[in-house]
């Protein structure tokens, strides 16, 4: 199982929207997540906007490539990408670039 962390930043303006629509993220893209592959997917926030995000997956291009053929994530991705600073003509999953992992303590 891989274990992926990645970085984005919401607008400052944006935080407040953006937290209330993960607290009512579709029904049919959460099962496209789990569908796809996505488990223990979290995001975690600062209060300037910096959004680190964590999933484990077997495989995260497999993953990606999976939501990618969905009709309801290139939906959710249209409606999400107003919400980000410097995604340079990608979408959030897109822009979404694993760190490196330094350490784990299992």
């Amino acid at each position: 199982m891989q274990r992926i962390g990645f970085i984005l930043k919401v607008k400052k303006g944006c935080i407040e929207e953006y937290k209330r629509r993960h607290a009512n993220v579709w029904p049919e893209m959460r099962q496209a997540l789990s569908e796809t592959g996505w488990h223990n997917y979290s995001l975690f926030m600062r209060e300037d906007g910096l959004l680190f995000g964590y999933v484990e997956t077997e495989d995260f291009e497999a993953a990606k490539a999976g939501m990618a053929k969905r009709e309801v994530n290139a939906r959710w991705q249209a409606e999400m990408s107003e919400f980000f600073e410097a995604l340079e003509g990608q979408a959030p999953d897109e822009a979404m670039s694993p760190l490196e992992q330094v350490f784990f303590l299992p």
